[in-house]
């Protein structure tokens, strides 16, 4: 039954209930303020009536001389009745009451519990029950001419009951709760509906099949879908990207940056720019992403990232440079080695055997020289590769490419593999041959490969065109290139795999005098920082 109920009348009658028992709660706090206040203006106004009659010389009179004592019931009477009082009672030191309304009580001794401070000069108030109810009673001690104490005067009233407190403020509190419960019931309806526009006019249960038939989406794609609230904290968190990720732990409800700051959906929600097909370094494993910020009425609100697991797509666009490389050596060499066997063809058929053989030596030696230098100094048959056919490609062009004599590289750093330093070698050389086409005079690239326990560091120097300052602030940028549209790629892969292992990038270049970038990876993992110029 209460489920048929729609939104709005179920907020109404729950509010109804909340404004009702706010009315009682209040009502009972405000019952409670008005005896406190009573009995404080009750308790007054008691002191100044016992004050008023211990201070009568005709008490004090008749306290002192037994044959003025008859006197004092008349005048405690007539001052109760002026006073609308209960009771007037004053007694002497030994506690017999000489004045009470009840006249069978007078001249026998008060058995009352909260009297004996009344006797020791004090003046208070006290709370008495009887069988009428509980009375507030007021002692003030009576003193004689040599201000030595001679009785006490105790003045006495009931204390109105709750009910009777309430039947006088029932006219009011009607009121009260009449407008209360109106407003409260208007206000409430008004409540309801906001939230019914906030909800789309969908009802609870509506939100729920919607939740779950979304949840049971997210849960069945084939991408990793990641969302955050404005917050930046995780609100979905699918299984697909929990697998791919290696994430077992539920992160929803974390923050993006403790749980994945490589994803930078945080970038995202700040800028409120939607990012298409990026790749991404997440840990070691490469993604293809699209982010898109969450906008409802105008206002970014959160974003969602779209995720593909694309490691062997991304090993394919790593390796680009290094296979274009490659081809290209093959390229180089082939045309080389032609040009090569010509000029051997030729010194044959002039008959001269021996400047052929010593021909064929010399270029053997040469190769030879150069391919055990790096076989010796380079353990990755990969970077050898790349190394022997730039060195060949620049001969091509006119570059004279050099290795420094003290290169050497043994090992990887841990974050990193073989394809990242094909791509970062491969790029950085490639931009040091495009830097030098246009140049005249000679034209040298040199290359240095160092290592030891902490750091691995790369070095290419060129002698070319150099770079200006926005060209060496925005270098790895994605699209960004002074070659025109269509690159701007190299660079930006350089700047992933900086990321992925940490590295740190320095950059010396004026326009015109030459470039050198050095990049440096940590051996070890850590949080370096990824680009310095």
């Amino acid at each position: 039954m209460i489920r048929r109920i729609g939104i709005k009348w179920k907020i109404t009658l729950f509010s109804f209930c909340i404004v009702l028992f706010a009315i009682c709660i209040g009502g009972i706090m405000l019952t409670g303020y008005v005896v406190n206040l009573q009995e404080e203006e009750l308790g007054g106004r008691l002191l100044v009536t016992a004050r008023t009659v211990a201070e009568l010389p005709s008490v004090a009179q008749g306290l002192s001389v037994p044959a003025d004592r008859a006197g004092l019931q008349s005048v405690a009477e007539r001052i109760r009745i002026v006073n609308d009082v209960d009771y007037i009672v004053v007694m002497d030191m030994n506690g017999i009451r000489y004045t009470h309304p009840s006249l069978s009580l007078i001249g026998t001794p008060s058995g009352g519990t909260d009297e004996r401070p009344s006797f020791a000069e004090h003046t208070y108030l006290s709370k008495a029950k009887g069988e009428l109810g509980t009375a507030l009673r007021a002692f003030v001690p009576v003193m004689n001419a040599n201000r030595d104490q001679i009785g006490v005067v105790l003045v006495g009233k009931l204390l109105p009951k709750i009910s009777e407190i309430v039947a006088q403020m029932r006219g009011e509190a009607y009121v009260v709760a009449l407008f209360t419960l109106l407003f409260g019931v208007w206000g409430s309806w008004l409540l309801a509906i906001h939230i019914k526009k906030q909800m789309f006019n969908l009802e609870p249960s509506e939100i729920a099949r919607l939740l779950v038939e979304r949840t049971a989406t997210f849960q069945a794609m084939h991408e990793g879908i990641i969302a955050i609230d404005s917050r930046e904290n995780v609100t979905i968190f699918n299984e697909k990207a929990q697998e791919m990720l290696k994430i077992s732990e539920d992160v929803v409800g974390k923050p993006i940056r403790e749980v994945l700051p490589e994803s930078r959906l945080h970038e995202t929600l700040q800028l409120g720019e939607p990012v298409h097909n990026e790749t991404l370094l997440i840990g070691s494993v490469p993604m293809m992403a699209s982010r898109v910020p969450i906008t409802v009425r105008g206002k970014v609100v959160g974003a969602v990232a779209v995720m593909q697991d694309r490691t062997e797509v991304a090993k394919m666009a790593e390796e680009l440079t290094g296979v274009q490389a490659f081809v290209e050596a093959l390229r180089v060499q082939s045309h080389e080695y032609k040009n090569k066997l010509h000029a051997i063809g030729g010194l044959l058929q002039l008959d001269n055997k021996q400047k052929a053989m010593d021909y064929l030596y010399e270029i053997t030696e040469q190769h030879e020289e150069l391919s055990r230098f790096m076989n010796k100094r380079i353990h990755s048959d990969s970077i050898t590769g790349l190394l022997l056919g730039k060195i060949s490609r620049g001969k091509e062009l006119g570059i004279d490419v050099k290795l420094d004599d003290q290169s050497w590289m043994e090992t990887l750093p841990e974050a990193l593999d073989t394809h990242d330093m094909v791509v970062v070698l491969g790029n950085l050389l490639e931009n040091a041959f495009e830097a030098l086409q246009k140049q005249q005079g000679k034209k040298e690239v040199l290359i240095s490969i160092e290592q030891d326990d902490e750091v691995c560091s790369l070095l290419v120097e060129d002698n070319g065109c150099g770079m200006n300052e926005e060209t060496k602030a925005r270098i790895l940028e994605r699209g960004y290139s002074t070659k025109g549209e269509g690159r701007g790629i190299g660079m930006y892969l350089v700047g992933n795999v900086l990321r992925k292992g940490s590295g740190r990038m320095k950059i010396e270049s004026t326009e015109g005098g030459g470039t050198s970038i050095m990049i440096t990876f940590p051996m070890k993992r850590n949080g370096a920082v990824t680009a310095d110029d």
